[in-house]
């Protein structure tokens, strides 16, 4: 395997070539590596490597193409600079349409291989950097370690350093627009908007145009697109058909369905051209029920972060109600098991619809003081939960907001306390 030090693999057949390559690139600065034999190549590689790799073209066994095949299977991204024979400019072309980053002519000029080596290790390691980056945010937001939560999140981490367009199903709850976030924000257009459109509120092909000009030079993510008219989806299929012609994304398109897309193109109400366009990648969320073992981590997650957020301790939780949220159907799915993990968290068992608090261990005062001091307890602990936002707060307790303030001041809690008191 190559150690992480190592900057540059040289790859040439000729004993040397390699070691006069090798030479010129430690004086320059460069860490480097060779190797004689190409088919060995592919198993000295790490995923993650953050360096480039300079090939010959020439090489018995496995030429420069047939190694330059492998490499882009085993990582597109991975750097690879060509070195060929005066007069193959050809082949050095066809080599750059099949993946290489760039190509040199025999006999080498050293300041030519170093500016190349100075542009693309850069470009290398911030890709690395992306990734790894990547992998921890999808583990900490994408929860779970059930086979199919694990295959969304490599799916993700495969897809979101580029710009496709994407389509996204599952029900509701289970992360479509935690999914579609997280493209963007990892996406080479990640510096420019992200803008969320409900399909239902696009009554004509003006208000889609609008739109696209809103996510300019970033992301469209585009709630039920079924929803449009017909001439307005015929309208974004010749945009993203033109995007394609001139290979540059003005606006990339993220597709959320709510279930099947395909049942919608049956029923007409959904283009086949632009169902095409939008599923070249593709994600199919799990719901909740289908990932079943992942459903006591997320709730201890939830119940950790929200009594982090509430500086409470965290509760103990009886294993008899693990066992009856493990078999709960989960309609609202990982939303509805947060929902349940922060009341839980503020002393409020709720499931199924029906709702109770735990019960006190003693009466140690009389039952209205207890009543008026379990209501300020629950009003407090929503305030901290969300930062004393009055909206959100009456929203979560159902309660309006009115009868809100004025149980507010009943117990003399001012929401501007709790401000600054969001986290542990």
């Amino acid at each position: 395997m190559i150690s992480d030090d190592i900057e540059v693999l040289i790859v040439d057949d000729d004993h040397d070539v390699v070691e006069a390559y090798q030479e010129l690139l430690e004086i320059a600065g460069f860490k480097a590596q060779s190797v004689t034999d190409p088919t060995l190549v592919l198993g000295m590689l790490k995923r993650n490597w953050s360096g480039v790799i300079v090939s010959d073209m020439y090489m018995p066994g496995l030429d420069g193409m047939e190694l330059l095949a492998q490499i882009q299977q085993f990582d597109h991204e991975l750097p690879v600079i060509i070195i060929t024979g005066h007069g193959d400019i050809p082949m050095a072309v066809g080599a750059l349409k099949k993946g290489a980053v760039d190509f040199l002519q025999k006999p080498l000029q050293p300041k030519e291989l170093i500016t190349l080596l100075e542009k693309y290790l850069p470009q290398r390691r911030q890709i690395i950097e992306q990734r790894n980056t990547l992998h921890t945010t999808t583990a900490e937001v994408l929860l779970g370690e059930s086979p199919l939560i694990i295959k969304i999140r490599d799916q993700l981490k495969t897809i979101a350093l580029t710009t496709k367009d994407v389509l996204i199903e599952g029900e509701s709850g289970t992360g479509r627009h935690t999914v579609a976030k997280l493209l963007h924000q990892n996406s080479q257009l990640s510096n420019g908007p992200f803008v969320e459109v409900n399909a239902a509120n696009i009554t004509r092909t003006p208000d889609l145009q609008r739109s696209m000009i809103s996510a300019r030079s970033g992301c469209l993510c585009l709630c039920n697109p079924h929803h449009m008219p017909i001439e307005t989806q015929q309208w974004l299929c010749r945009f993203l058909l033109e995007q394609e012609r001139q290979g540059k994304k003005e606006v990339r398109v993220i597709a959320l369905f709510d279930g099947d897309p395909t049942e919608s193109v049956e029923t007409e109400q959904f283009l086949p051209e632009l169902f095409y366009f939008l599923s070249q990648v593709r994600f199919n969320l799990p719901t909740l029920r289908q990932r079943s073992s992942d459903i006591t981590l997320i709730f201890k997650h939830y119940i950790k972060q929200s009594c982090k957020k509430l500086n409470k301790t965290i509760p103990a939780i009886d294993k008899a109600y693990l066992a009856i949220l493990n078999r709960y159907e989960w309609p609202g799915n990982v939303l509805e098991l947060k929902n349940v993990a922060e009341l839980y968290a503020i002393g409020i068992v709720k499931l199924a619809g029906q709702e109770r608090s735990k019960p006190l261990d003693q009466m140690s005062s009389p039952l209205d003081d207890l009543v008026d001091g379990y209501e300020k307890q629950v009003i407090e602990d929503a305030l901290y939960l969300f930062s004393g936002r009055i909206n959100e707060v009456s929203s979560y307790l159902q309660i309006p907001r009115k009868k809100l303030y004025l149980r507010m001041k009943k117990h003399g809690l001012d929401k501007a306390e709790y401000k600054v008191r969001t986290t542990s």
